[in-house]
Protein backbone atom coordinates (compact mmCIF):
# COMPACT_ATOMS: atom_id res chain seq x y z
CA UNK A 1 0.00 0.00 0.00
CA UNK A 2 0.94 3.62 -0.35
CA UNK A 3 2.11 5.95 2.36
CA UNK A 4 -0.57 7.29 4.70
CA UNK A 5 -0.89 11.07 4.65
CA UNK A 6 -2.55 13.16 7.31
CA UNK A 7 -4.46 15.70 5.20
CA UNK A 8 -4.66 18.27 7.99
CA UNK A 9 -0.89 18.24 8.43
CA UNK A 10 -0.31 18.36 4.68
CA UNK A 11 -2.65 21.36 4.36
CA UNK A 12 -0.97 23.20 7.21
CA UNK A 13 2.51 22.47 5.79
CA UNK A 14 1.43 23.76 2.37
CA UNK A 15 0.01 26.95 3.95
CA UNK A 16 3.22 27.50 5.97
CA UNK A 17 5.34 27.15 2.84
CA UNK A 18 3.10 29.61 0.99
CA UNK A 19 3.36 32.11 3.86
CA UNK A 20 7.15 31.75 3.93
CA UNK A 21 7.32 32.42 0.20
CA UNK A 22 5.14 35.51 0.58
CA UNK A 23 7.29 36.73 3.47
CA UNK A 24 10.44 36.32 1.36
CA UNK A 25 8.88 38.34 -1.47
CA UNK A 26 7.85 41.08 0.95
CA UNK A 27 11.34 41.23 2.47
CA UNK A 28 12.79 41.70 -0.99
CA UNK A 29 10.26 44.37 -1.94
CA UNK A 30 9.91 46.32 1.31
CA UNK A 31 12.97 45.34 3.34
CA UNK A 32 15.04 48.44 2.65
CA UNK A 33 15.31 51.46 4.88
CA UNK A 34 14.68 54.92 3.49
CA UNK A 35 18.43 55.64 3.49
CA UNK A 36 19.10 52.48 1.47
CA UNK A 37 16.43 53.43 -1.08
CA UNK A 38 17.84 56.97 -1.35
CA UNK A 39 21.37 55.64 -1.82
CA UNK A 40 20.29 53.28 -4.61
CA UNK A 41 18.30 56.06 -6.30
CA UNK A 42 21.30 58.44 -6.07
CA UNK A 43 23.62 55.81 -7.57
CA UNK A 44 21.16 55.21 -10.42
CA UNK A 45 20.86 58.94 -11.15
CA UNK A 46 24.65 59.36 -11.09
CA UNK A 47 25.06 56.50 -13.56
CA UNK A 48 22.46 58.07 -15.87
CA UNK A 49 24.23 61.45 -15.70
CA UNK A 50 27.51 59.74 -16.50
CA UNK A 51 26.03 58.05 -19.55
CA UNK A 52 24.41 61.27 -20.72
CA UNK A 53 27.71 63.11 -20.34
CA UNK A 54 29.42 60.63 -22.67
CA UNK A 55 26.67 60.74 -25.27
CA UNK A 56 27.77 62.05 -28.65
CA UNK A 57 26.05 65.26 -29.63
CA UNK A 58 23.93 65.35 -32.76
CA UNK A 59 22.60 68.43 -34.46
CA UNK A 60 18.83 68.80 -34.54
CA UNK A 61 18.69 69.46 -38.31
CA UNK A 62 20.34 66.12 -39.20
Amino acid sequence: MGELVNLRRARKRRERERELATAAENRAAFGMTKDERRKIEAEREKAERGLDAHRLGRSDDA
